[in-house]
């Protein structure tokens, strides 16, 4: 029998708010390893879906099923170990130094008393090097720049070892270069370390060059394919009216219409 090797499995899901839905419904399959941007115009539900895929708030129906489970038959232990949340919210404390917001990060595996073993020390020093912020390590977390500080909160994402990872708009208030290291950075946990990761992002010509796939929500048939095959069927064209915003399917990317 062949392996499900697919990390989230969303079926015919319709997301909303008191039973009111945002469109129609959303089916997408995503295995391990993959990069995967939520895009769409304002208001049309990329951060509810994300909220809705992380359990935050509820669906109105349809399926999301982590890792060959159901959504709703997980713990909140058993879900903290199998996906990890990056929101837009401001941190509770930013009196926290860089280190300890990375040990948050290991308390699905921590004991009662919430002690650390060698473990979740490994752990938290494997990410601090690998997100280049061992000089960082000390520093208050209100001390850093927003592109510093959005380096910790994945890195936190990192140390809680999930094969999946939501993030809502990571990017968000960084100039181009920092937004161009986050998505390599996005590309890099995809890629070498096999997490699959979802976030939602305004950046849509760098989600077109840098993922694997892309659901293009448009409150109708919320198409979700490879870039390449979202720009074959013409999908990045009706995405904002042409008279202000057209898409070039040659280039990859949108131009102000004049």
């Amino acid at each position: 029998m062949e392996t499900n090797h697919n990390i989230l499995e969303v079926q015919n899901l319709t997301i909303g708010y008191d039973q009111v839905p945002l469109g129609g419904a959303i089916s997408f399959n995503l295995e391990k390893g993959t990069l995967c941007a939520i895009v769409g115009v304002n208001g049309i539900g990329k951060s509810t879906l994300l909220r809705t895929l992380g359990n935050l708030q509820p669906k109105i129906s349809g399926e999301i099923i982590l890792v060959g489970k159901p959504q709703e038959s997980l713990s909140p232990n058993d879900r903290a170990r199998l996906l990890s949340l990056v929101l837009t919210e401001p941190m509770a404390s930013k009196n926290l130094t860089v280190s300890e917001v990375l040990t948050l990060g290991r308390q699905p595996y921590t004991n009662w008393l919430g002690q650390l073993s060698d473990a979740d020390k490994e752990a938290v020093a494997n990410s601090l090097s690998r997100f280049d912020l061992n000089d960082l390590a000390e520093r208050k977390c209100f001390e850093l720049s927003d592109g510093q500080l959005q380096r910790v909160l994945i890195a936190r994402a990192m140390t809680q070892d999930t094969p999946l990872i939501l993030l809502d708009e990571p990017t968000a208030h960084l100039d181009l270069y920092h937004k161009v290291q986050i998505f390599k950075l996005l590309q890099q946990l995809a890629h070498q370390h096999q997490k699959t990761i979802v976030f939602t992002t305004h950046e849509i010509d760098l989600a077109i060059q840098l993922c694997d796939k892309i659901l293009l929500l448009d409150g109708k048939t919320n198409a979700f394919a490879s870039p390449c095959e979202l720009i074959e069927k013409g999908s990045f064209s009706t995405l904002f009216p042409s008279e202000m915003v057209r898409f070039d399917e040659k280039t990859g990317t949108f131009k102000v219409s004049k």
